[in-house]
């Protein structure tokens, strides 16, 4: 798997970034026909995040994590995204099917200000409801938007509080 490491406000070193191909590496024996990991460190406020994008058989696996310590950090996206790609297997082996590939819709309004401060796009590519809710499992997010296969207008699945899953769909 080829690791390509950016990063913001740090100095990626020859050891950081070997500790960091090293880490992400370790994921190819649960990801068969991976295509490059996308790596971002970054520094803000005194705060270590390391965030990882992994595009995996037409899915997207995502994990970000924050710590005092960039190496830290790294371990722990790794984590993430182990019980993340075993989670996949598991849910393909139980005969669930695979998705299109996609990337979530992040909107993350500023709380205080009531401001949009960040805006995603995400390719609609056709998938059913099914195929949808494995998707937003893998990128750990509490909703997807995604153009459904069977209507092809936009819908959103959501997880609801009970553990189930829920389905918005447009009228009309």
């Amino acid at each position: 798997m080829d690791v390509v490491v950016r990063s913001r406000n740090i100095e990626v070193t020859a050891a950081l970034k070997a500790h960091v191909e090293k880490k992400v590496r370790k994921l190819d024996k649960f990801l068969t026909g991976a295509g490059p990991a996308q790596v971002r460190l970054e520094v803000e406020h005194g705060s270590h995040i390391a965030e990882v994008t992994i595009p995996v058989a037409g899915l997207l696996l995502r994990g970000e994590e924050q710590g005092s310590d960039m190496y830290a950090s790294v371990d722990q996206v790794v984590q993430k995204l182990e019980r993340q790609a075993k989670r996949w297997k598991e849910r393909l082996q139980r005969g669930r099917p695979g998705a299109a590939e996609v990337a979530a819709s992040e909107v993350q309004p500023d709380e205080e200000a009531g401001l949009l401060v960040r805006r995603k796009a995400f390719p609609a590519k056709p998938m059913t409801a099914d195929e949808a809710i494995l998707q937003m499992d893998l990128v750990g997010h509490d909703f997807f938007a995604f153009r459904n296969a069977e209507t092809e207008a936009i819908n959103v699945v959501y997880r609801r509080k009970d553990g189930n899953y829920g389905l918005l769909e447009p009228e009309g």
